[in-house]
């Protein structure tokens, strides 16, 4: 058995690939961030081919620095942003249009017209998935609608949908496949069946042959023959918030993990039946590995949180570095009362309002701009609340500790008010790149180098636990102050 296995990280602003050893541990790692293109208000699009090219050039990188090869990889994983969309040519290879990003909002007016009349949940017992613009389904419509000659192609089996993951492996392998945890993001396969819905597709008017065979997220989905990776097995997929899961490895039920990127996500294991939501969560799939029953998760969906600091360097200018905010946020003992509200693109879970815009409250003379950098690590931690107090209402459990990963778990100031506003422990591990690390176990576990869970749960380490501090009465009158800050960011947009 070769010694490592390769994990595919195509996230929404950047690409990477990692090794890991036996341990969990990272062996290398390469990354490239690619162009977000912003056509129009609320437009946000993908080159694929831009993608696929420095998914090809970060593996390579990656074996280099380690002096290694595809021969030294037991399986690769893949791990991908989740319901971006895109069709490509089946003869060519090549994409008909830019990929349409989960965050693109150009389908809010498709949102409105399946509304009308039936409600937001129209589809929720089938798909767990409330109507928005945050899905697969809607965005694909809007191809076959905008893009001459998509539809036609997409009828006749020419055009093939994927989100990111078939797109990779479909150039990886030449196989048209996805596995169940994308699949639930497309709001197109029923959660009973892991299968694609026929009712579904007629509604959407969306035709069979351009769909990828769905299936379980650990098993061989083929052969790579794509240098630098040719001649391993391609054996995992999993969309990135559950690979983090997995690479969290919360296996039991009530077991939940939050991931600050772009944008954040939290998710509990709620077992091999899914729960519907009542408190505006979705119901997704959480993993499936090989013929074991499917597991479900409970999730809420936050669209902004470190995209809102980027927005503070590049739009604004505030800092040169992501992370430079940590201690510009710190030279202030607190927020000095301002609030960001990020709902740049409407606010996702527990909310789901498309016509909520981003609003900045509590503005005097007094603020500068390290009270806008706390106030903007602040939200992040407020947004996790709100979704702690839903996800609480539907599982009936109370949440003991979170366990926090992704890009911004660097920054302790974050993540002590994370904490302080729960009221839990908020827990690091030793390694944060879980989502990569979920890609990782599931591509091993197919192949057999790990024997089972047991395996991966004896990895899992704590770096740091961050222990609340904060009194309930200022937690509380913190929080209050947030929710009437969000209320203040309902209505502004038109739709």
């Amino acid at each position: 058995m070769p010694k490592y296995v390769g994990a595919i990280d195509q996230g929404t602003t950047s690409s990477r690939f990692i090794v890991f050893d036996e341990r969990g541990q990272i062996i290398a790692s390469a990354q490239k961030e690619h162009a977000q293109i912003y056509p129009r208000p609320g437009w946000v699009e993908h080159d694929p081919e831009e993608i696929l090219k420095n998914v090809f050039e970060v593996a390579g990188a990656a074996l280099g620095r380690a002096n290694l090869t595809a021969k030294d990889l037991a399986a690769v994983g893949i791990t991908n942003q989740r319901e971006t969309t895109l069709l490509w040519d089946r003869r060519t290879g090549k994409p008909l249009c830019n990929a349409l990003v989960w965050m693109d909002t150009r389908t809010a007016d498709l949102v409105h017209d399946f509304s009308r009349g039936f409600g937001q949940d129209r589809f929720r017992a089938k798909t767990g998935l409330p109507l928005a613009t945050y899905f697969s389904a809607l965005k694909l419509l809007w191809i076959f609608q905008n893009v001459p000659g998509a539809r036609h192609q997409a009828e006749a089996g020419d055009a093939l949908f994927g989100t990111m993951d078939s797109w990779l492996a479909w150039h990886l392998t030449g196989q048209h496949v996805t596995d169940v945890t994308n699949a639930s993001r497309t709001m197109l396969m029923h959660l009973h069946t892991c299968d694609w819905d026929e009712a579904l597709l007629h509604t959407f008017e969306i035709p069979r042959a351009c769909l990828p065979k769905i299936l379980p997220s650990s098993q061989d989905f083929g052969t790579i023959t794509a240098s630098p990776l040719a001649g391993t097995a391609l054996a995992g997929i999993l969309g990135d918030q559950q690979a983090a899961l997995v690479g969290q490895t919360c296996f039991s039920p009530g077991e939940a993990k939050n991931t600050f990127g772009t944008g954040s996500f939290m998710l509990m294991n709620t077992g091999t039946a899914p729960v519907v939501s009542k408190a505006g969560l979705l119901t997704t799939l959480a993993y499936q590995f090989g013929g074991e029953k499917p597991h479900y998760a409970l999730e809420g969906a936050i669209a902004i949180t470190g995209a809102l600091v980027q927005w503070l360097r590049d739009n604004l200018g505030l800092f040169q570095h992501a992370s430079q905010i940590e201690a510009l946020a710190a030279s202030v003992p607190d927020n000095g009362d301002v609030y960001i509200v990020p709902a740049f693109a409407g606010l996702f879970a527990p909310y789901w309002r498309d016509d909520a815009r981003g609003v900045i409250a509590g503005l005097t003379r007094f603020a500068t701009k390290a009270h806008l950098a706390r106030a903007a690590l602040e939200a992040a931690a407020y947004q996790v609340r709100d979704v702690v107090e839903a996800m609480q209402e539907d599982s009936g459990i109370a949440l003991a500790t979170l366990k926090v990963d992704g890009g911004m778990v660097g920054n302790a100031l974050l993540l002590q008010f994370q904490a302080d506003i729960l009221g839990v422990e908020v827990v690091r591990p030793l390694v944060s790149e879980t989502t990569a690390l979920g890609a990782a176990y599931a591509a091993g576990l197919a192949v057999g180098y790990w024997p089972n869970i047991e395996a991966l749960r004896s990895n899992w380490g704590v770096d740091r636990v961050f222990t609340p501090a904060m009194d309930a009465a200022s937690r509380a009158a913190f929080y209050r102050r947030w929710q009437q800050a969000v209320e203040r960011s309902f209505g502004w947009a038109a739709v």
